[in-house]
């Protein structure tokens, strides 16, 4: 049976919204397990527009779902339009988008606030009983949301190799339980049918965050 997925954007590009990359791989991977997938995002304003080269902010504005149709090649949805009996699964990719458009992590850590549209699909997939994926920083959008769920986002000592490990212990602040896996890994907690990967937390060839990935969007496809 064809698995129905909902895909949610943040913007386009690691600083600002979603990571192209993880974006890519997730889309490759749905596409190789025949899955069917509907791209969605908020029609909202960015929290701010970054300059890549630099890595600043700067004063332009843009908006998440326009930004968003870059990488979803025009065919991407208004959020508000995702109807959760239509899919069989979420999947949220990572990027700073996750942690500044989709919620305000960012700059707020363990006191953040989800964007409602975001929290009430979230709530409403996981009363359904379908699954969630996330990767890279979107993992901790289940923390808030889900508490005392168990996912990863890497590992929990911070080094070269996992520059974000604070963000593991900030994860069991928040009352969820933190699982230390490797990038080319995922954590599933059946329980509450959550699949995480870590992807760019870890600073890792980009095959093996790939690889990661694929391994979250399989295992998202099992519980579906």
């Amino acid at each position: 049976m064809v698995k129905r997925v909902a895909v949610i954007l943040s913007g386009c590009g690691v600083y600002d919204g979603t990571e192209i990359h993880e974006a890519s791989a997730v889309l490759v991977h749905l596409s190789r397990a025949g899955a069917k997938v509907q791209m969605f995002a908020p029609n909202a304003d960015q929290m701010h527009v970054v300059n890549h080269c630099e890595g600043k902010p700067t004063e332009e504005k843009r908006n998440i779902l326009q930004e968003s149709a870059r990488i979803a090649r025009g065919d991407v949805t208004d959020l508000v339009e995702l109807n959760v009996s239509a899919f069989d699964a979420v999947i949220i990719p990572g990027g700073f988008g996750a942690a500044k458009n989709l919620c305000d992590w960012a700059v707020k850590s363990k006191n953040c606030a989800v964007q409602p549209d975001i929290e009430k699909l979230i709530k409403a997939f996981h009363k359904a009983g379908k699954p969630l994926g996330m990767c890279c920083i979107s993992p901790v959008l289940a923390a808030k949301i889900l508490p005392g769920c168990e996912l990863t986002v890497g590992h929990d000592k911070e080094c070269d190799k996992w520059p974000y490990a604070q963000t593991a212990g900030a994860v069991r602040e928040m009352g969820c339980k933190h699982v230390n896996t490797d990038v080319d890994k995922a954590h599933v907690d059946a329980k509450n049918k959550l699949v995480t990967t870590c992807a760019f937390m870890c600073n890792a060839p980009v095959h093996q965050v790939f690889d990661g990935i694929g391994v979250m969007v399989s295992e998202t496809l099992k519980l579906a």
